[in-house]
């Protein structure tokens, strides 16, 4: 049998950490999932558990005018519920799994599995969010691009802990999410598309566009955004045509019991072809 571990503070669990090799477990809809059995029999922890659901210093959400900090082990439903997230954050949020998950299931954990399918990963992708880290000695902040490596990969190293989100604020008016599976919510996303623009004075002000589920990590490019909002503030004609090869090239996703990757490619470009289509007509209108 492990070893069971329920600190009271911060502190106390990155001491746990410097010490030994552990499982971190704030809601374990992820984890209870990958190390499940054979039915009836309880999922496999070989490393000590350390539970942080209810440590305070996790459980904080903190605004301000140009950011938003979210705890690690904040759960969904209080986000949804929290008077200080923006409503288009909370209906994405909402579209988490099911009401029980996200009565349950964290951010930090999201980010911690590192699966491209994750929900919340587009969002933090397109807005360009940066992980905090902690360990008994010292803090670091990574950028959300640079933290997750691939499909369960991420940079944490021995003894950190992420111990929350922090997430810039930006205006945007026209935006579009779009979460594809068999069932609303409670499906695993066979992909997802996040399409987020500040239109002003007929123009493309900011745009991100992102989409999940279609290659080892989140598609995001900076580089085809910025070419948007150029030529838009220039009045050159924005390609919408050019700008869907660019993407299709990005887009990479598998076969899988969930869905084949020509569906996933095709859906994601048409989703991207009917949001560049608002997005340019707004800015001509």
């Amino acid at each position: 049998m492990v070893e069971i571990y329920k600190p009271v503070t911060l502190k106390e669990v990155l001491q746990i950490l410097n010490k030994q090799k552990t499982v971190i477990f704030a809601g374990g809809t992820d984890l209870m999932v990958k190390r499940k059995r054979w039915a009836g029999i309880s999922p496999k922890f070989e490393e000590p558990v350390v539970f942080i659901a209810d440590i305070h210093e996790l459980k904080k959400i903190e605004r301000s005018e140009d950011k938003l900090i979210i705890g690690s082990a904040v759960t969904y439903t209080e986000l949804i519920e929290s008077t200080l997230i923006p409503e288009y954050m909370k209906n994405i949020f909402s579209g988490v799994a099911s009401p029980a998950i996200r009565n349950i299931g964290t951010m930090g954990g999201n980010i911690g599995n590192s699966s491209p399918v994750g929900d919340t990963l587009p969002l933090l992708y397109a807005l360009e969010a940066k992980v905090n880290l902690e360990t008994e000695n010292f803090k670091r902040q990574v950028d959300i691009k640079d933290f997750i490596l691939g499909p369960g990969l991420n940079d944490l190293k021995e003894g950190e802990l992420i111990t929350s989100i922090e997430i810039p604020l930006k205006n945007f008016n026209a935006i579009d999410y779009r979460k594809v599976g068999t069932r609303k919510s409670t499906a695993l996303a066979k992909l997802s598309f996040l399409g987020m623009a500040e239109i002003k004075d007929e123009k493309v002000q900011d745009i991100r566009i992102s989409f999940g589920a279609v290659a080892p990590t989140i598609v995001r490019s900076k580089e085809i955004e910025n070419e948007i909002i150029a030529k838009s503030l220039k009045g050159e004609e924005i390609d919408k045509d050019e700008l869907i090869k660019l993407y299709d090239e990005l887009i990479r996703p598998i076969d899988d019991q969930r869905s084949t990757k020509d569906y996933r490619k095709t859906v994601c470009l048409n989703l991207l072809h009917s949001f560049l289509k608002e997005i340019i007509k707004s800015s001509d209108s």
